[in-house]
């Protein structure tokens, strides 16, 4: 604080008393700026607009400060100046075009302090109508053709498009108000052309008016081509074609060159004159095209030759439609005589690739099927045409395997239950019927390699062996499984707990049995709980229908009530009845009870005895005193 005051003083002082030379920082701030467009911030084409930065700075000295101005459109400086006045900055757009729309703000940096203005937006409508150019409006077939559009006056970024109707012949991108270009027309005739721009000022974007219609004329150069083909009439297959390929009105042979084709292929080419020989085939495209070619023109001359047949594309055929392995089956490979110049005669058949199959007749073969898939394809050829069927895929079914059956998951006596039934190897689709004795009792139709399950409930374990399953595949042959094979689970039942020794005779110190004991198909396990206590007190899986739970020197404190329960894989769970142990007191304990009890009983007799004999003792003593002391008193009275 001292410090600030010390240095206002001295800069005071300077002002006051000039003589004194003070080498002091100038203190500045600035206040404000803005950014104004003037006459308005919407204005038509060609209005004079000036865009003004006015700042506002506050500075402690004489010394004018030097200020720095840009003028920004978007993030683009389009305008710097330094200045060392107070004076607005002032940037003039003459003539404004729709190039200079924009958000404009101005910025100013005063020794490394700086402030933004606000953003304005300047909107300039109105542009001009463009002007169309050609060099010329009448052209020759192929010749190139100079374009020029120009918007009058527009600056910036200009895209100009180049149209015949709707359609865009050019377009391009320029930095200037002009656009030329080269193009050529492949259609003799009147062409009607125009053209427009659009101004691009991101992110908008203003198009222009469409310029004036100028019409071409493209006029056709009398050369052609010209496409001879011999015979022209009733052509067969297997017949040579000679094909020619020429030029008509060739004026100067320079820069020429002929093309013939068949479809998509290209036969022979030249310059002047293309001459090709070939055998006629039905089966390949009739449609010929001779091509002339000269600089950026191309003429063609096409002619469509039809092609009799002599016999139609082979179809192989087999018999029966489904055949297994090492079966018996026939293959017929046939053709359509479709021309008076074959005998069905002259026509040979084969079979691809070489097979063990023996022909019978002409196009029929025969033999026995493979153990695998096979491909065959016929072979028709007659007069040095050759032809070929699709290809026939033999897939040969396998017959059906003896089926296997079984149980999934277990079988429990009265309880539903499913048996699987299915072979190892067959075609599919499947059919599995099973069967109880002989007497069906259901088919599922297998189509994917999985088993069919069929549900069942048996009432006695006996009857698991009277299934059987039955498996067949359009084959002659069903398989028969072998009778069902399985464990049946009885459920439980008739649980109870006998206890040994018997009730009355359970003594501390006794050994104690708990024997569960219950019908049903082990393994089984046994759980014995005590009345008052949620866990078990044992717990074990037996192999037989009964087992014991023991507990060693037993002693007042096993007293009390007991039960047990079992389950087996059937999963039904059945509990005994209750049962009631009360331990008694050991036979010695008992024998030493009765002996210390007649031991107490003979003291007290004892003691009774002594004491009633005690008491007359002292009577009959005081008696016999009371007599002497009678007879002393006689004596004295004397």
């Amino acid at each position: 604080m001292g410090l600030l005051l010390l240095l206002t003083s001295t800069l005071l002082s300077s002002y006051f008393h000039p003589g004194i030379m003070v080498d002091a920082q100038r203190i500045f701030t600035i206040r404000d700026i803005t950014l104004s467009i003037e006459p308005s911030t919407d204005v038509v084409r060609g209005t004079n607009v000036t865009v003004r930065c006015k700042a506002i700075v506050s500075s402690f000295g004489q010394e004018v400060l030097s200020r720095e101005y840009t003028i920004y459109k978007g993030n683009n400086k389009v305008y710097t100046k330094n200045s060392s006045t107070s004076e607005d900055l002032l940037y003039p757009l003459p003539d404004a075009r729709v190039s200079n729309t924009g958000k404009y703000h101005c910025r100013i940096n005063i020794k490394g302090e700086e402030m933004n203005s606000r953003v304005e937006k300047l909107t300039v409508t109105g542009l001009s109508k463009p002007v169309l150019h050609l060099d010329k409006d009448v052209f020759s077939e192929g010749e190139e053709i100079m374009a020029t559009c120009t918007a009058p006056g527009e600056t910036g970024s200009i895209f100009f498009y180049l149209h015949e109707g709707n359609n865009v012949l050019r377009e391009g991108l320029v930095n200037t108000n002009h656009f030329e270009t080269k193009f050529r027309f492949s259609r003799v005739g009147i062409h009607g052309i125009h053209c427009k721009y659009t101004v691009i000022t991101m992110p908008d974007s203003f198009m222009s008016n469409e310029s004036n219609i100028l019409s071409v004329s493209v006029e056709e150069l009398s050369i052609k081509p010209v496409l001879e083909i011999f015979p022209q009439t009733k052509i067969y297959e297997g017949d040579p074609l000679n094909i020619l390929c020429t030029i008509r009105n060739l004026a100067r042979p320079d820069n020429i060159h002929l093309y013939l084709s068949q479809g998509i292929k290209l036969l022979s080419s030249g310059n002047t004159k293309v001459n090709h020989s070939i055998v006629a085939l039905a089966s390949e495209p009739g449609d010929f095209e001779c091509r002339l070619e000269m600089g950026n023109v191309a003429k063609v001359a096409a002619k469509t030759v039809l092609v009799t047949e002599l016999f139609s594309v082979p179809t192989l055929t087999m018999s029966p439609a489904e055949v297994f392995q090492k079966e018996r089956m026939t293959l017929t490979c046939k053709s359509e005589i479709a021309s008076e110049r074959l005998n069905r005669g002259e026509l040979i058949y084969t079979l691809e690739p070489d097979s063990p199959l023996t022909p019978l007749a002409p196009g029929v073969f025969s033999g026995k099927a493979l153990l695998y898939d096979f491909n065959y394809t016929c072979v028709a050829k007659a007069k040095g045409i050759v032809k070929r069927s699709e290809t026939l895929t033999v897939c040969p079914k396998i017959s059906v395997s003896t089926p296997k059956i079984s149980v999934e998951g277990k079988a429990v006596l009265g309880q539903p239950f499913k048996i699987r039934c299915q072979s190892d190897v067959g075609s599919l689709p499947i059919n599995y019927t099973l069967l109880k004795g002989y007497d069906q009792l259901g088919t599922i139709s297998v189509r994917l390699p999985q088993p069919a399950l069929f549900t069942v409930t048996i009432t006695k374990p006996e009857e698991i062996k009277e299934y059987m399953c039955e498996a067949k595949n359009n084959h002659k042959n069903a398989p028969l499984s072998q009778r069902l094979n399985a464990t049946v689970i009885e459920p439980l039942m008739g649980l109870t707990l006998t206890v040994t020794p018997h009730l009355p005779e359970i003594s501390e110190g006794d050994h104690l049995y708990l024997i569960c004991g219950t019908k049903g198909t082990p393994p089984v396990t046994f759980k014995w709980y005590r009345v008052g206590k949620e866990q078990p007190l044992h717990t074990t899986t037996s192999e037989k229908n009964n087992t014991d739970y023991q507990v060693p020197n037993l002693s007042k404190a096993h007293s009390g009530t007991y039960y047990c329960e079992a389950v087996n894989h059937a999963n039904n769970i059945v509990r005994s009845e209750e049962v009631t142990i009360e331990v008694r007191l050991a036979l010695w304990k008992k024998a030493v009870i009765g002996g210390v009890c007649l031991l107490v009983v003979s003291v007290l007799v004892v003691g009774s005895v002594l004491y009633f004999r005690s008491k007359r003792g002292k009577r009959e003593a005081a008696a016999e005193l009371s007599v002497e002391g009678g007879q002393s008193c006689s004596q004295c009275v004397e």
